[in-house]
């Protein structure tokens, strides 16, 4: 229906999702994927770029916080901690990609632990809402590169 815009029809897509979706197959591929970026985020901590990102970021204080992986004493507000972690996975280049290229896992899970570590006790979230949530970050990006008319140009450009 010709009223629709783009936009409009990708929200409705993604507003659409849920748990009910997940297959067997994309929950465990989204463990591995998960488990994958959480390893290579903690090897990421011991890189120079990581330390001073970390460094930078300690400027920021807040009454809502979140871990920075492999460092349980040392919290953030949830998007300098989403910040820092997703450097850590980004300094090893050795998390998940697809083509092309773009590293799917490591700009969705920082943010997501981030968040969901600092919602109330009383608000915590399940483990099948943290996969589905996962899951829709993934999916927005693979969508979003879909659409990418810089996304397509990619492969002759390299």
């Amino acid at each position: 229906f010709p009223s629709q815009t783009v936009t409009g029809n990708f929200a409705k897509v993604i507003h659409g999702l849920n748990a009910n979706q997940l297959t067997d197959q994309v929950i465990q591929r989204s463990k591995r994927m998960i488990l994958d970026t959480l390893g290579v985020g903690l090897l990421g901590t011991s890189t120079e770029v990581f330390h001073k990102v970390a460094q930078y970021s300690k400027i920021y204080s807040s009454d809502l916080s979140s871990t920075i992986w492999g460092h349980l004493d040392f919290r953030l507000p949830p998007l300098y901690a989403a910040f820092v972690n997703g450097v850590a996975v980004h300094s090893m280049d050795f998390d998940d990609t697809w083509h092309p290229a773009t590293h799917p896992s490591g700009a969705v899970l920082p943010a997501l632990i981030a968040l969901s570590e600092a919602f109330p006790q009383k608000k915590k979230i399940s483990g099948l809402d943290l996969l589905l949530a996962f899951n829709v970050g993934i999916e927005v990006q693979g969508r979003l590169l879909h659409f990418s008319r810089e996304a397509r140009n990619i492969p002759r450009r390299y």
